[in-house]
């Protein structure tokens, strides 16, 4: 782990629900400032934390507002509640400590104006430590190799369309669709490749969660840069449908939900919707090892949230992938709320997630799919980044999967980060990779 990012939030504040609150929300005129009293956010078990606090309005320090705060466990209830008021333009807020390995989060908020301006900040307690709640299934490779078995016996059947309006003088871009798990089951995704002639490595990237409308000029750099990447839709719906069509399939599909594809058939590891999911990414890379502009060494997965684990599961998965690059990984030991007082990860069965419960059979079913079950298996190196911030895929869960990783591995940690990595950091990664190759 061998960068960190500041020391101090400069963070803003948005006027939302608890839950919907960013801290970088764009041009506001309330900015908070927390400042843990451990420069890196990081404390030993049993050590006591402390937050030092600040209000400005338009640049100006607010003295005198009452700050409310409760503080709890990553992503669990609160166990304690209390208020500060600001004197000289200041308050501290005590944390408080953990006895096992993980993250306290402090939720703040202050009225300004007759509004409600909200905040929080998360540090940790020896999270080096952390060890998943989820443990590997005896016949986890087994399994997974019996799929894999099966879907290598079902053609790819490609059909590709040249796209002009997300190609260029340096770039050509491609609608794709390939069959994969069984005849008759599809996927899509957007293929762009230098222009010019040559040989190059290739890049598979899943999708975050949800089903999504896709813009490829978004990482039109890695093909600007001299990569095949190939950005997946995994539902099997054609992403050159309208935006608000898709609002329409997320609607039904996408939410949080007993209908949600994440529930489907989730009693079960072989009608588990994520099963197809799962051998798609290992599909797109067999297109992409089939194409003869790939140099024939190099493959590289590569994505965040939702796309940060299946980068990681593809790559447990299929040994022709090389590198891996994954952003704060959902699907990361998602049982891990059956346990009182454990924190589990996205998309948080028993905790936020309506109507889904983490009975035995769903348990036993998630321990075949759970990203930490995958890092478990993977030779190549990681590049992992995360924040500590983050309320999706929180820091508790990062660690899980980080910990567990015995191949070569880097950590980027940026503690002020939500659910969100800087355009910085995104072309950082591509230069880990670039560093990287055979």
């Amino acid at each position: 782990m061998k960068k960190l990012f500041t020391c101090i939030t400069l963070l803003f504040c948005l006027l939302a629900v608890p839950a919907l609150a960013e801290n970088y929300p764009y041009q506001n005129n309330v900015l908070w400032v927390t400042t843990p009293n451990h420069a890196d956010w990081l404390y030993k078990t049993g050590e006591k934390a402390t937050v030092t606090v600040a209000v400005y309005e338009y640049g100006i320090l607010q003295d005198g507002l009452q700050v409310s705060y409760s503080i709890g466990q990553d992503e669990l209830d609160p166990d304690t509640k209390g208020t500060v008021t600001l004197k000289g333009g200041k308050a501290e807020i005590a944390l408080g400590t953990m006895k096992n390995p993980g993250f306290r989060d402090c939720q703040m908020s202050v009225k300004l104006k007759g509004r409600t301006f909200n905040h929080h900040i998360k540090v940790g307690f020896s999270p080096e430590k952390l060890e998943p709640y989820t443990q590997i299934p005896k016949d986890f490779k087994e399994f997974w190799k019996t799929a894999l078995d099966g879907q290598a016996k079902c053609p790819m059947n490609p059909e590709v369309k040249y796209v002009s309006e997300f190609s260029s003088d340096k770039v050509e871009c491609y609608l794709v669709k390939l069959q994969c798990y069984k005849p008759g089951q599809f996927i899509y995704g957007y293929l762009t490749k230098p222009k010019k002639a040559g040989k190059y490595p290739v890049v598979v990237c899943p999708p975050g969660a949800g089903v999504k409308h896709m813009d490829p000029t978004k990482t039109m750099f890695y093909a600007e840069s001299g990569c095949i990447r190939f950005d997946m839709e995994i539902h099997g719906i054609d992403p050159s449908l309208s935006a608000e069509v898709y609002k329409d399939i997320t609607r039904a599909f996408g939410d949080h939900h007993p209908n949600g594809y994440l529930a489907n058939g989730i009693n079960d590891r072989d009608t588990y919707y994520m099963k197809k999911v799962y051998l798609a990414c290992v599909r797109a890379v067999d297109y992409l090892c089939s194409l003869p502009e790939w140099d024939g060494k190099n493959v590289i997965a590569q994505g965040g949230s939702q796309g940060g684990a299946l980068s990681l599961i593809v790559t447990a998965l299929d040994p022709r992938i090389t590198l891996c690059v994954a952003n704060h990984p959902a699907l990361a030991d998602m049982a891990a709320y059956a346990e009182k007082g454990r924190s589990g990860g996205y998309p948080h069965f028993n905790r936020k997630y309506e109507g889904i419960e983490l009975t035995p059979e769903v348990i036993k079913t998630l321990s075949y799919y759970d990203v930490v079950n995958f890092a478990r298996c993977i030779k190549v190196p990681v590049f992992m980044t995360w924040g500590y911030n983050d309320n999706v895929c929180p820091p508790t869960t990062s660690y899980s999967v980080y910990n567990v990783l015995s191949c070569p591995k880097e950590a980027l940690l940026t503690p002020v980060n939500e659910h969100w990595v800087s355009t910085e950091t995104r072309y950082d990664q591509l230069d880990w990779i670039k560093k990287h190759l055979k």
